[in-house]
C-alpha cells in the first residue's frame, strides 16, 4: 500500500469513526470554533488534572478533514501537558504549511501532511487545534470566546 493511500485510510476511517466525540460535563473548559470557508462548527470541552489534559471531546460537524483532525487530535493530546500540547501544535501547523516539515514523531497525525496541497482545507485541519488552544487559554474562564478560520 501506498504511503498516501495509508494516509487517506486513517482520514477517512476517522472522519467514519471519530474519536472522542461529545461533550464532557463537568468541564474545565470549552471553547467553540467555526471555519466559515467551509463551515465547519466544533466544540472542544476538556477536563485538566493539574496542567495535562485529562479528558477531551468534541462536538459538531464539518467536512471529512475538519472531523478527521479533531478526532486524531483528541487522541494525541490526552494525558499530555501544556507544553507538549503547544509543541505538537507547532509540529501540525507546520506539517500543514510548509512543504518541508518532518512528519516523524507525529504518528498518526502525519496522516494530515497530504492536506498542505490544498491550501483551502488548511484551516480545516487545524481549526480543531485553534479551538484547543483557546480552550486552554482561558480555562479558568467560565466559558472561551468562539474561534473563527476567517
Amino acid at each position: 500500500m501506498e504511503l498516501n493511500e495509508l494516509y487517506r485510510e486513517v482520514i477517512l476511517d476517522h472522519n467514519r469513526h471519530p474519536r472522542n466525540f461529545g461533550r464532557l460535563d463537568p468541564a474545565d473548559a470549552i471553547a467553540n470554533g467555526h471555519n466559515p470557508l467551509c463551515g465547519d462548527k466544533l466544540t472542544i470541552s476538556l477536563r485538566l488534572a493539574g496542567d495535562a489534559i485529562e479528558d477531551l471531546k468534541f462536538d459538531g460537524n464539518g467536512c471529512a478533514i475538519s472531523v478527521a483532525s479533531a478526532s486524531m487530535m483528541s487522541e494525541a493530546v490526552k494525558g499530555k501537558d501544556r507544553a507538549t500540547v503547544t509543541a505538537l501544535f507547532d509540529k501540525v501547523h507546520a506539517l500543514l504549511t510548509q512543504q518541508d516539515a518532518p512528519s516523524t514523531d507525529l504518528g498518526k497525525l502525519a496522516a494530515l501532511s497530504g492536506v498542505r496541497e490544498f491550501p483551502a482545507r488548511v484551516k480545516c485541519a487545524s481549526l480543531c487545534w485553534h479551538t484547543l488552544n483557546a480552550a486552554l487559554a482561558n480555562a479558568d474562564a467560565a466559558s472561551a470566546p468562539a474561534v473563527s478560520t476567517e
